[in-house]
């Protein structure tokens, strides 16, 4: 009998050692995930969070990695068990290590969003499992209970193909619900970097969406991405990605994340416009985004409670973003910023929302131009902000009794101009606002068009027109550096003898019944009384209460053109 050569007998005998070892540790010692590197073998998609992964191994050893439990369901659920070795799913206490999935414990919670959008995730010990129900509340599950509820709420077509590599692809693909491309993450899988997906009319549900490339999704006859009240719906991580002509709908609301129709995070020159957004916790959200652009856009809520709902247009930590041309309504603030700089936002109409039309803080160097904040809960609120410019907006029906159109707190050398204040409780409130510059903005009808805190330093208003207001400018600091002049006041009774357009005696603007009415608000009921009457024309004749500093000097005789 012809021997083999000694070198290849030695060989052979490593690799069954090597084989035979892998075999019987291949339970206990499954391969580690590449986070950030494999891809999930069920759904295609990048695995990037270490605390959903897990595997699955073959009787002839392979390794099957997937990027949540639900997608490990999913492929366990439609293969033959005969084919599995072993099945592991990794322990969200402690990310990246992996556990028997036959013995984990399983939590579905509402809170931390798995991959897959279902909220399920697992542990080894029950001293970890009682800690995160503590937590995020949720109910327990075992292995097999695991399965029955995966397989209960089913899951969105996952196309088989193969993904495409972001050097090459298809410079277009179509999205259609009865076509070979059925959901828009397996359209991202086979779309060029720079190319163009499509998506047909027709309802969409499938997991969060994560755009990751350089793309252009556009909507035809408005297709329909419904969250399904459970999960975000798209979140864009990739800069030069435009997003329009769809309707996202049904964000639920979530006490532990900013869930959003529309997340984009960390990436640049991306335009969100012509969609609608219904039904959403946060409608479109930018999180440390830089020179986009969210244009033309419809979004409206369903806010019943302040606590329970978000933003329709929600800015934070970001630079250089224009928002223009939106119609938001039903949030809890129609637009917010936070630690926004140098942005524009313009001709929006923010209407209906519970607290505030617009509401930013540690916004520095930001324009607001020719938008309407309409029958808001308390107008628009700028706070601990320097360098704004709001002109040439509508601030209107704002009322309640903690009500205005414009709130600016503690704010430094901004400008107010062209703007109209039309039927609000309080047209304009200064807190803390230093070198305030207020000009040719119409204070029409309101309950109090100016009212200036001690601590507003410096202002200036000129060439502004107040008509029948309730009162016209109310302070309780008789020491106030905000100075008025060429104002038109509706209630001035003054002459002009040399006809220069200005009066020749100066207006007191500050009444004295609003004094009153600033320490005994139900005093109000006597607004139209004689008494109050007799008071204020005694105290315009002699100023003895009011503050001396508060005074315009050179009062228009007509309405400034």
């Amino acid at each position: 009998m012809t021997r083999a050569p000694r070198g290849w007998v030695m060989r052979r005998a490593l690799v069954v050692a090597l084989v035979a070892g892998s075999a019987a540790c291949v339970g206990r010692d499954p391969a580690p995930i590449a986070y950030g590197r494999d891809s999930c073998d069920y759904c295609r998609m990048q695995i990037t969070d270490p605390r959903f992964g897990a595997e699955l191994v073959t009787q002839t050893g392979k390794v099957l990695r997937f990027d949540s439990i639900e997608c490990l369901a999913g492929y366990y659920a439609s293969t033959d068990s005969a084919r599995v070795r072993s099945l592991w799913v990794s322990d969200y206490a402690h990310p990246g290590t992996l556990i028997p999935a036959r013995t984990a414990l399983y939590l579905r919670v509402p809170g931390p969003g798995s991959p897959m959008g279902r909220g399920l995730l697992a542990v080894a010990t029950a001293r970890d499992a009682a800690a995160l129900r503590a937590r995020f509340g949720g109910e327990s599950l075992g292995w097999t209970e695991m399965l029955a509820a995966a397989a209960r709420e089913g899951r969105a077509p996952i196309e088989t193909a193969a993904p495409v590599t972001a050097a090459g692809g298809e410079r277009t693909v179509t999205v259609d619900p009865a076509g070979p491309v059925r959901t828009i993450t397996a359209a991202l899988q086979r779309v060029a970097r720079g190319g163009r997906i499509v998506v047909r009319p027709g309802t969409y549900r499938e997991p969060t969406i994560v755009v990751d490339r350089p793309v252009t999704i556009t909507g035809e006859g408005r297709p329909t991405l419904d969250g399904e009240g459970a999960r975000q719906i798209m979140t864009v991580t990739a800069d030069d990605v435009t997003v329009q002509g769809l309707r996202f709908a049904h964000v639920g609301a979530s006490f532990i994340e900013d869930r959003a129709a529309i997340k984009v995070s960390g990436a640049r020159h991306c335009v969100i416009r012509d969609n609608m957004v219904d039904d959403a916790f946060f409608g479109i959200y930018l999180a440390r985004a830089t020179d986009c652009v969210v244009a033309r856009n419809v979004v409206r809520g369903r806010a019943e409670r302040e606590s329970s709902s978000g933003n329709g247009i929600h800015l934070w930590s970001a630079h250089g973003i224009t928002v223009e041309d939106n119609h938001v309504a039903g949030h809890r603030d129609g637009i917010y910023l936070e630690f926004t700089t140098g942005s524009d936002i313009r001709r929006n109409v923010s209407t209906g929302n519970l607290r505030y039309g617009l509401h930013f803080m540690y916004s520095d160097d930001c324009r607001y131009r020719d938008n309407i904040f309409r029958a808001n809960g308390a107008g628009v609120a700028v706070m601990y902000a320097h360098r704004v410019e709001m002109t040439g907006n509508r601030f209107e029906q704002n009322w309640g009794s903690a009500a205005y159109g414009l709130l600016l707190k503690e704010i430094a050398d901004s400008r107010i101009a062209h703007n109209v204040f039309d039927h609000n409780t309080v047209a304009l409130l200064a807190d803390g606002a230093e070198r305030l510059v207020a000009e040719r903005n119409d204070f029409v009808s309101n309950g109090w068009a100016v009212r200036l805190e001690g601590d507003t330093q410096d202002g200036r208003f000129t060439a502004n027109d107040f008509v029948g207001n309730t009162f016209d400018v109310a302070t309780a600091s008789r020491t106030l550096s905000t100075t008025f002049d060429g104002n038109y006041w509706d209630g001035y009774g003054g002459y002009d003898l040399d006809r220069d357009g200005a009066g020749d005696v100066p207006y007191h603007p500050v009444r004295f019944f609003s004094l009153v009415v600033a320490q005994h608000e139900p005093s109000l009921v006597l607004l139209r009384s004689p008494l109050v009457a007799v008071l204020d024309a005694a105290e315009r004749a002699l100023p003895v209460l009011t503050p001396a500093a508060v005074s315009d000097h050179h009062p228009r005789m007509h309405r400034v053109p």
